[in-house]
């Protein structure tokens, strides 16, 4: 005897299921982008098309299925069609290459958090002004040059002191990853 079809879920609790999964994903799907595309007002950009367009495909979403994997496929062809239409962009890689980078990144992913968590504990472990340097430096898109300019620094002393803390923070995460595996 064939199991039931699954029940339909009511639109309401599909909708709710789709948020949630979206929410759930964000980040992940942005750094996706990210890493595709370059640039962080592209990236989002690209989220935000991928998102309606992952919106209106939700219905053909399997429940119970993986839906990270589902959402960065649309994302990536959101990317290439991105890719596409902005040739004029510095960082516009050809076909082959988003492929090649979208496939790393896919692998890369499910290691992700278990970085994110090292990162953090790492972040905790700086004293206040190294943190916060870095804190400025990734929250504000507006350049290291124009962060320099705000505290009357030269952006060439933030560039070595923003190089040296992210090898800081590489040695550090790596101590830290390593430390969970042995």
């Amino acid at each position: 005897m064939d199991p039931a079809p699954p029940t339909p879920l009511h639109p309401e609790s599909r909708q709710s299921n789709f948020v949630e999964s979206l929410t759930a994903s964000h980040e992940k799907l942005l750094g996706y982008l990210l890493s595709l595309l370059g640039r962080w007002h592209d990236a989002q950009d690209v989220l935000q098309r991928a998102s309606l367009v992952m919106w209106q495909k939700f219905d053909s979403f399997e429940p119970g299925t993986d839906f990270m994997a589902w959402a960065s496929t649309i994302c990536f062809y959101e990317a290439k069609n991105f890719q596409r239409l902005a040739a004029r962009s510095p960082f516009s890689f050809s076909p082959e290459l988003l492929e090649t980078l979208s496939r790393e990144r896919l692998a890369d992913l499910p290691k992700q958090d278990r970085r994110m968590q090292a990162l953090e504990h790492c972040l905790r472990g700086l004293p206040p002004e190294p943190r916060r340097l870095l804190e400025a430096a990734y929250s504000s898109h507006g350049g290291i040059a124009e962060m320099a300019g705000q505290i009357n620094r030269a952006p060439r002393t933030l560039y070595n002191k923003l190089t040296h803390l992210r090898r800081l923070l590489a040695q550090c995460v790596l101590r830290r990853l390593e430390e969970e595996n042995a």
